[in-house]
This record gives structure tokens, C-alpha cells and sequence, in this order.
């Protein structure tokens, strides 16, 4: 009989946690629910300048890398694909809807050790691109399966005309 009871509260208790985090997700949706729509992607997208493989991280409020946005599946971490296009930056992720950076909204690109949760071990563990829409910043983390690519995504991204379009 004790070893029921036991099983009882220790279901009881997971229950209780697994209640806890949908609120809390839940609670966070409705919270970021005025955030601006995020672009859609174009029909048509011109021929990648870079691509690279991994794992889309997350988008957070910028300058705060646990402030997850979660309308929506953006919240979601998919594997994914990240282009770099003339148009902006392209993430396409398996299993969720795409994301689009237009390139005008690109305002900077760095290596950082965490973003959304996630912490790597070296500081330039994530690729993290900030962006604007709509007057709120937001940086996308994203984990390359080849990480020595990243300094040439961050010069790209700083190079004209994707960091500087739209600009005044």
C-alpha cells in the first residue's frame, strides 16, 4: 500500500510540474502576444551567398538571451537550414514554419555562448544575428554543425548592403 501511495505522489508531483510549465508557456504567449508579426518569406529568393546546416536555437528579446519569444512555433528548436540570400536571411527548419530575416532588418551578427536556454562550452558557440522589426530588436540564435563558418557569417552580415538597407 505504501509503495502505491508513493507512485501516486510521485505521479501527483510530475504531473504537477509538466501543469506548471504549459501555464507558463501559455502565460509567456499571451504576453508577447502584441509583438509585431515576423516577415514571411518571399515567394521567390535569390541564389544563397552562404548556406550552412544545425539547429535554429531560438529568437529572444535582444540583449536578453533567456526572454524566449513563443508566439507561435518561433519558440520551437528545429534543425535547419540557414541562408544567407540577397534578400535577407533565410532559416528553414524541419518540421516548423520558415523564418525570414529581411536584410534591411539586419542590425548586427556575432558568436556568443548562449541564447533562448541554451549555453555552449566556448564563447562562440551560437551564431546570433540581431534584428529589427517593426521598432523591436530581436536576436536568432543558431548552432552550426561547422562553427568555422561563423566569422564569415558575421563579416557578410556586416557588409553592405545587408546590414545598411533600409536604414536612414
Amino acid at each position: 500500500m505504501t509503495r502505491i501511495l508513493l507512485s501516486l505522489a510521485v505521479f501527483v508531483f510530475f504531473a504537477l510540474c509538466v501543469y506548471g510549465m504549459w501555464h507558463g508557456w501559455k502565460r509567456r504567449q499571451r504576453k508577447q502576444a502584441d509583438l509585431p508579426a515576423f516577415p514571411s518569406t518571399p515567394a521567390a529568393l535569390g541564389a544563397p551567398k552562404l548556406t550552412t546546416t544545425g539547429v535554429y536555437i531560438g529568437t529572444t528579446n535582444a540583449g536578453n538571451w533567456q526572454d524566449r519569444i513563443q508566439v507561435g512555433d518561433i519558440g520551437h528548436r528545429a534543425e535547419a537550414t540557414l541562408s544567407l540570400v540577397p534578400e535577407g536571411v533565410a532559416i528553414d527548419r524541419a518540421g516548423a514554419s520558415p523564418i525570414f530575416i529581411p536584410a534591411g532588418a539586419v542590425r548586427d551578427a556575432r558568436t556568443d555562448r548562449g541564447l533562448a536556454g541554451k549555453v555552449m562550452f566556448s564563447e562562440e558557440g551560437l551564431l546570433v544575428v540581431q534584428w529589427e522589426n517593426e521598432g523591436h530588436l530581436f536576436d536568432t540564435g543558431f548552432r552550426g554543425d561547422d562553427k568555422d563558418v561563423y566569422d564569415e557569417w558575421v563579416a557578410a552580415l556586416s557588409q553592405h548592403p545587408i546590414n545598411t538597407e533600409g536604414k536612414a
